[in-house]
């Protein structure tokens, strides 16, 4: 594999102390291993992947799920379980702008869709996630934030002005806010893992420490190669979002953008120290910020707090960036202050140049088909363009809106495109002043 981070990234170090790791143990898929023949394979075993494997197995194909890693290792088991509207950094005018009014209303209702997709699952599946929340709050941490968002606010949400937060339990300095209907809280690691015990069920093979290393043409297919085994397959699903290889397939090179977000959860809160801040809410919540930061308080009242992370990756590096979460956090809940975060870790997101999520086929390889790029917001968009991938494996007709069915681009720069980051970040950062 060839990746634009260090080792580091793609190692455990990141990953220590994820707090999701305490919740439920992780289930104990075998590696793969000899000649195996599948309808699909499909690289990668987070919530895209898996979401594909599931409505591919109950479609009656024969899948194998190959995971670089264990289960749960990426970003599908150490977000911070956002289920909600998202997949997209457009603002809905610079959408509008490039793909038209009718796209653009497709491509939101596709998001509703996402959200709404993961409950039917949980539903179905019976997976007891930890859910809460009744949508979701964009807290404004400026007035002049506070007046985009009543420029922005329609009848579909509520908008809250700085005098009303106390009353709804948002303590904090903020100068309003507005909820969305649409989205829920969980536990990421659940969930995933309830999905994947219900595809394999219905027959899902799921392999794990099974990384592939090779994927070449065969004479009805795809030929894939692992450390210890072989997989013939009619089509191939690119499941790997922020943790994709420039070469498998060479497709995805500079296609893709992996950048950082590091979150944290502090020991439970009592009734006393919840009040003395005055956050009682249980609604997910985050900032106005272009570098926002994103907080709820869970069903056992341990608060979450994620911001985005460094754009350096080495066990300084993260040591920098944890104790920067850890000032932000303290910055903004100050009565917090001397209370402990238990548990902190990082992980990878992933963008495109156009800033919209893909899937669709892999041009020059037919039977191949990739999906990726959620911008943060992987919990319902990866779910729902997985179920997308596995309609495309299944030859069935389906209609994306273009912001989700058009190639991204490549970045500049190439294999050095990390080196735009920095700049940009700059640039969002001056304006969240």
């Amino acid at each position: 594999m060839r990746r634009i981070f260090p080792d580091y990234t793609y190692g455990p170090g990141p990953r220590t102390n994820c707090w999701w790791d305490e919740t439920i143990d992780s289930p104990d898929w075998p590696i793969q291993d000899g000649d195996l023949s599948v309808d699909v394979a499909i690289v990668g075993g987070g919530f895209t992947g898996i979401s594909a494997a599931l409505h591919l197995a109950e479609a009656g194909a024969s899948v194998a799920v190959l995971e670089a890693e264990t289960p749960g290792w990426g970003a599908s088991g150490r977000n911070g379980g956002f289920c909600c509207l998202g997949g997209s950094k457009l603002d809905h005018a610079k959408m509008v702008r490039r793909y038209g009014s009718g796209e653009t209303e497709a491509y939101e209702q596709a998001e509703t869709d996402a959200v709404s997709l993961v409950a039917k699952l949980l539903a179905t599946h019976q997976v007891d996630a930890d859910i809460h929340s009744n949508g979701e709050t964009q807290l404004a941490h400026t007035p002049r934030a506070m007046e985009k968002l009543r420029r922005n606010a329609d009848e579909t949400g509520v908008l809250h002005e700085a005098a009303d937060l106390p009353e709804l339990g948002f303590g904090g300095n903020f100068f309003g806010g507005y909820t969305t209907p649409i989205g829920f809280g969980l536990n990421p690691r659940k969930y995933l893992f309830g999905i994947s015990a219900a595809a394999q069920l219905q027959g899902a093979q799921l392999f794990q420490q099974s990384a592939v290393t090779e994927i070449n043409r065969a004479a009805s297919g795809f030929e894939l190669r692992t450390r210890s085994g072989r997989i013939k397959a009619s089509t191939v699903l690119i499941c790997t979002n922020g943790y994709s290889s420039e070469d498998l397939p060479r497709w995805m090179a500079g296609r893709y953008m992996p950048t950082q977000s590091t979150a944290m959860v502090t020991r439970p809160l009592t009734d006393a120290e919840l009040q003395a801040q005055g956050w009682t809410s249980d609604q997910m919540s985050y900032d106005t910020r272009n570098l926002l930061h994103y907080f709820r308080l869970m069903p056992d009242r341990r608060f979450l707090f994620g911001m985005r992370g460094g754009l350096l990756s080495s066990p300084g590096a993260e040591a920098g960036i944890r104790k920067k979460a850890l000032k932000d956090f303290r910055t903004m809940f100050p009565a917090w202050a001397e209370v402990e975060a238990t548990h902190m870790w990082s992980g990878m997101v992933c963008l495109t140049r156009g800033l919209t999520p893909y899937v669709g086929p892999v041009p020059g390889q037919s039977g191949m088909f990739a999906g990726f790029a959620y911008h943060g917001n992987g919990v319902a968009m990866g779910t729902y363009c997985g179920k997308a991938l596995a309609r495309l494996a299944l030859g069935h007709s389906i209609e994306l809106p273009s912001p989700i069915s058009q190639p991204p681009g490549r970045f500049p720069l190439g294999t050095w495109r990390r080196a735009l980051m920095p700049p940009a970040y700059a640039l969002m950062g001056l304006a969240d002043f």
